[in-house]
């Protein structure tokens, strides 16, 4: 490997595990919606908490979230797909799909929970930034 390789490979890595021992204390770890406080969250949770984001992002309250309001939440490839009737905006059903789907790619278990390992992984981020205020 040469050294350019391995020094992003090392960098890649610190930054993983830096994230994930940040996610591991809990003040660091985003309000992920555990309602029932048994350490997981499953679907109906994860939904549960991308309705109160839907809303409290909803600035201009049009029941619609455009990419501006999204900002920082999802990226314009990710709006995209999401986006079903290529409006320009997602309404609620399609948040609530994004959610869904995302939950689905952060579950490699099919358990239909996710626990702080599979919160903090590559998979789970981006749910955490749908589903936490």
């Amino acid at each position: 490997m040469n050294k350019l390789a391995q020094a992003l490979s090392i960098s890649a890595t610190l930054v993983l595990l830096t994230g994930a021992m940040a996610f591991a204390d809990s003040s660091a770890a985003p309000k992920a919606p555990d309602s029932d406080k048994d350490g997981t969250i499953d679907l109906k949770e994860a939904e549960t908490g991308a309705a109160k984001v839907f809303k409290s992002i909803d600035i201009d309250n049009d029941r619609t979230l455009d990419a501006k309001e999204l900002a920082g939440r999802l990226d314009a490839a990710g709006f995209k797909a999401a986006d079903a009737d290529n409006d320009g905006t997602l309404d609620e059903k399609e948040y609530m799909a994004l959610v869904e789907k995302t939950f689905k790619a952060a579950d490699p278990g099919n358990d239909g929970t996710l626990d702080l390992n599979e919160l903090g992984s590559l998979a789970g981020q981006p749910l955490l930034k749908l589903i936490s205020q």
